[in-house]
């Protein structure tokens, strides 16, 4: 053993006895009834992430490398895809995945500015943001109210001659009815992007979300089922989409070569581009007006050893979603997120939804929550229409709404959820059924 790697292998030592010392201790401690807060989502972690960082850092490539190029082939194999790209984002990788439709290269299919794309309000801003941002028309449907999905039976009114994908998410981890929204797309040749970002893990009719459509999405935000900081990742099987995808993360390059190679292709002077002159060289071609969307060899390092924990992680979120389910199935008050029909959810949260009528609201019940160190969440934007974003937009041309949403409001009214994260143990899970349960006594 050379000097080098003596020494890389005693800081590495040395970074898992600090770990030891100092995270091991924060992740065991003993839950403790109205002291220890109840964190609705956390990182959760051992030393490999931490020495996999270190490693990462010692070899001071910083930007896209080894461990993204391991990330990547084993998400790719994790999701049973041909190819997945990591970005530096969930929102990100939303970015990516709808603007690969605008490309040149997809014919008559592209997705042009004025063209429309059906979506729900009710949900994260950044799985319509991108859509509003180059031009195209968000078209709106409604939710249901028993898998808190798009309504699928609202989506044939909201296609039209302009409709090129559909681009919705499955609600914290809950598959939408992907048998429905498939048949619909590929009725009317249209594009769709599955927001994966909550449902990593979940499978539909035996096969994972984010691999039914054209391109799936993941965000690894630390309170996502897995987690490297900052990041996310585009999948797809179509190897036209897969050229667009790297083009427009990579700047817009034609050039396919990897970060610090040259002329893979054998032809990097010899080649006609546009009007171009001949032979110029292909490192410097672009073919797409693209961002620099790739994330850090650092992220991706904690990345790899996250995987490993994976299966661990959907299986906890499954048990952790049950034990609340159980705890709370038979108060009256209360619409529980039921799964979808043919599905196995990798569960992001626990939502709760009031029925109409009861004797509190949403915000009262939250509130207790909260003063009791529980943390709690509304669905995201509830409904996005009603955010001050969409006040410089103008209804029936930058948007158009199939209904008046009623269901998307009563998710923004009287929904919350709390968490069902991985490193949330079984006491934490009680006391929230314990804290509910007291809450709702003490309204009767």
């Amino acid at each position: 053993m050379t000097k080098q790697e003596q020494l890389k292998q005693e800081i590495l030592q040395k970074t898992k006895e600090y770990y030891e010392l100092v995270h091991k201790p924060q992740q065991s401690q003993e839950f403790q009834e109205g002291k220890s807060r109840v964190n609705y989502a956390g990182r959760v972690f051992d030393e490999n992430e931490m020495m996999n960082l270190v490693d990462s850092s010692l070899d001071f490539w910083l930007t896209y490398g080894k461990y993204s190029k391991e990330f990547e082939k084993r998400l790719a194999q994790f999701l049973g895809v041909r190819w997945a790209f990591l970005v530096n984002s969930g929102s990100s990788a939303n970015l990516l995945a709808f603007y690969a439709l605008t490309s040149p290269l997809l014919g008559s299919r592209r997705v042009k500015r004025g063209d429309e794309v059906i979506t729900v309000a009710a949900g994260f801003p950044t799985t319509v943001a991108p859509i509003v941002q180059y031009g195209a028309v968000p078209v709106f449907v409604d939710m249901e109210l028993k898998h808190f999905n798009i309504d699928t039976t609202q989506l044939e009114k909201a296609v039209s001659s302009k409709t090129k994908a559909v681009m919705i998410a499955h609600t914290l981890g809950n598959p939408f009815n992907i048998k429905a929204v498939k048949e619909f797309c590929d009725k009317h040749n249209l594009w769709l992007i599955e927001d994966n970002c909550d449902a990593l893990g979940s499978t539909y009719e035996g096969k994972l979300t984010g691999t039914w459509g054209d391109i799936g999405t993941s965000s690894f935000y630390p309170p996502h089922h897995m987690t490297m900081g900052e990041g996310g990742a585009v999948y797809t099987d179509n190897p036209l989409l897969k050229k667009i995808l790297l083009s427009m993360r990579d700047w817009g390059r034609d050039c396919w070569c990897e970060s610090g190679v040259d002329n893979t292709c054998g032809h990097r002077f010899t080649q006609q581009f546009g009007s171009l002159p001949k032979g110029y060289d292909h490192k410097y071609v672009y073919s797409h007006f693209g961002f620099n969307l790739k994330p850090t060899d650092m992220q991706a390092a904690v990345g790899v050893a996250q995987l490993e924990k994976f299966p661990q992680f959907v299986q906890k979120r499954k048990e952790n979603f049950q034990k609340l389910y159980d705890g709370l199935k038979d108060i009256e008050e209360f619409i529980l997120l039921e799964p979808q029909p043919n599905s196995d959810p990798s569960w992001f949260g626990f939502m709760i939804t009031l029925k109409d009528g009861v004797k509190f609201s949403r915000n009262e019940l939250a509130e207790y929550l909260e003063n009791n160190n529980i943390q709690t969440r509304n669905l995201f934007a509830g409904n996005m229409l009603r955010h001050p974003m969409f006040e410089s937009l103008e209804k029936d041309k930058d948007y158009r709404v199939i209904g008046n949403l009623p269901n998307t409001d009563k998710i923004m009214n009287d929904s919350f959820w709390v968490g069902v994260y991985p490193g949330m143990s079984s006491e934490a899970i009680d006391y929230m059924v314990t804290k509910i349960r007291e809450f709702i006594n003490e309204k009767h």
